[in-house]
């Protein structure tokens, strides 16, 4: 993979991107937001790692301005901050993913390996569900003919979801198909996720049609459900 690693902490930023070097990467380091964003616009990355606190531009705000030029390559974020607020505030910039720290670095390359895996086209390309379409090799998802904005990560929500339209999905499903089974993912990372996906999906004056089943999971379909 072509990284781009942002972190202002050089011993990190070393120790991070030589073991990613070992593991066949390729990486672009910079030292602060400024540089980060200029090297973001300027080349293509298959994934960013950006650390949330730092100098001229701080991480929250490099992604705004990725995602506000249109330019969509995954952002993971890295930060210290582990607080729900905090972590809203990185997936409502834009992030896709985010990592706090102090991480082990088994687990930051599966988190690698499951935001660039999410990307691969799926022999079916198109799926419909009620009044919802999804095209799955360009990403574009629409609801009643409105065009809905979605991160790499709510879209792969959204698709093991609507290829189980009618079926209850288990929480544990959820998190195995879209960050595989190396990740410490748990059902808050989820939830919050699925709160960010509804926002947009579940428009007000529009049908519920993503629909939580009580201590299992959750379901897509135009009824409500009953809770065991």
């Amino acid at each position: 993979m072509r990284i781009l690693l942002v972190e202002d902490d050089r011993d990190v930023a070393e120790y991070v991107g030589r073991s990613l070097e070992e593991e066949g990467n390729k990486i672009t380091f910079c030292f602060d937001g400024a540089a980060a964003l200029r090297a973001a616009e300027s080349a293509r990355f298959d994934i960013i790692v950006l650390d949330v606190m730092l100098p001229a531009l701080d991480g929250l705000e490099v992604t705004r301005r990725l995602r506000a030029a249109a330019i969509d390559t995954p952002i993971l974020l890295l930060t210290a901050r582990d607080a729900a607020q905090d972590i809203v505030r990185g997936l409502d910039a834009g992030a896709d993913d985010y990592l706090t720290k102090p991480f082990s670095f088994g687990v930051l390359l599966a988190r690698l390996r499951a935001r660039t895996r999410i990307g691969t086209p799926s022999v079916r390309s198109k799926l419909r569900v009620c009044d919802l379409s999804m095209e799955l090799e360009t990403h574009e998802v629409w609801r009643a003919g409105r065009t809905i904005t979605l991160t790499r990560t709510e879209f792969a929500i959204l698709e093991c979801l609507m290829k189980s339209a009618g079926r209850v999905v288990t929480r544990q499903r959820l998190i195995e198909t879209v960050w595989g089974h190396e990740r410490d993912v748990g059902n808050n990372n989820l939830d919050v996720f699925i709160r960010f996906l509804r926002a947009k999906i579940d428009a007000p004056g529009q049908r519920r049609i993503i629909q939580t089943v009580r201590g299992i999971g959750y379901t897509l379909r135009d009824e409500e459900v009953s809770a065991p």
